[in-house]
């Protein structure tokens, strides 16, 4: 990256965290440890937080290429949503209903112990438990969430957890145009991702862990006698267990390029829009509830705790060869579309003053399925695949690990994603080919149900193509 004053260019959420990040002391020499983790993003931060709790006499070792939360843990949208990338009707037909119930009830779960932690942490991320809210915007989008919620009810889940909103109420949860009704579930909590990720760094060095930034992994080896190997450009480590926690920059780890595919998110935030403006925005979301609409092409966002809009969406190109770059974090094109978008959604607000744009890959498995994996015999573990819903789901991915690497089987062991193994995406040109033709897909069927207003079918295709 350069500077130290750099990372806080990284996102609004780095920006916002008003301190210069300086980067902790990178690993020199060899290092011993029974866990060492690849990433200081959630994934591995919660891993080491838990298996810390849990034993304290477990050495554990945290290598991170910049800072921690440079990843998606310090540039998401601050969803801590109950959301699993998997869809219930799928988990249901895989591997049965009480499966996907426990998968669902572990996910809810979630998003309180998230909340807990930073609480017991004194962790100042703002973090408020408002629910989501899902407009219908269109004919096409109103007939698929009353379909989702329809499924909800096949499916044994109730209105507590999701519920179908009428035209008159939702207007004042969510004052959008072109509103004909929506859905709401209190299984989301928004807050400030970044200072979520770096109060967990904290937390986790105090409960005794090692964090070495700065320290690029070369290579990891899998267990040849009693240890793994780990090496960076100058030490190496040494450890019974590694586990790989490095989300969309996974294919820069040499061996693993077609393991996920990095695909970009982009996001804007406005200047603080003062409390009447916050206010015409509707009742949820001036509490702090998360909210999209039911377009393919996702949007996502919230009004962060100063009463900023922060709002980003998917459309950005996934780049040949699985290629992670600085230089894909701003696209004017992209951007602009964004800004667009929430302007589109807001005209009460009058032209917003944007002040951050920045964006970063989230991973994606060739499934679409997240998963969490370890192998005694090679001392291997692995998490992540989770489409951009990470910020709760890491968490129960570092529950979970910690469970795996201690031996101690548990409910959450026992969940449909631990060990699911994901096929390998496509290599090259095809990869770039497929993945690129599916986004304009969902962009041309957006544009197909609001001139036609019914659902699309190419967008059907799609989903059974992707395996989404």
């Amino acid at each position: 990256m350069g500077r130290a004053d750099d990372y806080r260019r990284v996102s609004f959420w780095m920006d916002d965290l008003g301190e210069k990040i300086m980067p902790r002391p990178g690993l020199e020499g060899e290092v011993e440890a029974d866990v060492a983790i690849v990433g200081a993003g959630y994934t591995g931060l919660w891993t080491a937080y838990y298996l810390r709790k849990a034993d304290p006499s477990v050495r554990v070792v945290v290598l991170e290429k910049e800072t921690a939360g440079f990843g998606a843990s310090g540039r998401n949208g601050g969803w801590c949503s109950a959301l699993f990338a998997v869809s219930d009707a799928k988990l249901a037909r895989l591997f049965g209903l009480e499966a996907m119930h426990a998968m669902r009830r572990a996910m809810y779960d979630t998003v309180e112990e998230v909340g807990r932690v930073a609480a017991a942490e004194a962790i100042e991320c703002d973090f408020r438990r408002a629910g989501t809210v899902d407009a219908a915007r269109s004919p096409a989008q109103l007939q698929a969430l009353r379909a989702e919620v329809q499924e909800a009810r096949r499916l044994g889940i109730g209105e507590e957890d999701l519920r179908f909103v009428e035209r008159d109420e939702m207007q004042g949860l969510f004052n959008t145009t072109n509103l004909l009704g929506g859905t709401f579930t209190p299984h989301c909590a928004s807050l400030q991702p970044a200072r979520l990720a770096r109060g967990l760094a904290a937390g986790v060095e105090a409960a005794g862990a090692q964090i070495f930034e700065r320290s690029e992994v070369r290579q990891i080896l899998p267990r040849a006698g009693a240890f793994a190997t780990i090496v960076t450009a100058a030490g190496r480590v040494s450890a019974r267990s590694v586990v790989v926690a490095t989300e969309g920059f996974t294919p820069t780890l040499p061996g693993r390029e077609r393991a996920v595919a990095p695909i970009y998110s982009l996001m804007v935030a406005s200047a603080p829009l003062g409390a009447e403006a916050v206010a015409s925005l509707g009742s949820a979301l001036s509490a702090g509830a998360t909210f999209t609409d039911g377009r393919h092409l996702l949007i996502y966002g919230q009004v962060t705790g100063e009463g900023r809009l922060a709002f980003g969406g998917r459309g950005a190109p996934y780049h040949y060869g699985s290629q992670v770059s600085a230089g894909f974090e701003h696209d004017p094109r992209v951007h602009s579309l964004v800004e667009k978008a929430a302007e589109e959604l807001f005209p009460q607000l009058g032209k917003v003053t944007f002040t951050h744009r920045w964006g970063g890959p989230i991973g994606v498995h060739r499934d679409w399925f997240p998963s969490v994996r370890y192998d005694p015999a090679s001392g291997l573990a692995s998490a992540g695949g989770y489409v951009g819903d990470g910020v709760a789901t890491t968490n129960l991915a570092g529950r979970t690990l910690a469970d795996l690497l201690l031996g101690r089987p548990s409910e959450l062991t026992g969940l449909p994603w631990v060990g699911h193994a994901s096929p390998s995406w496509e290599p090259e040109p095809f990869r770039w080919l497929g993945i690129n033709a599916g986004l304009r897909s969902m962009a041309l069927a957006d544009a197909m149900e609001a001139k036609l207003g019914r659902p699309s079918r190419l967008a059907q295709v799609v989903s059974r193509l992707t395996g989404a």
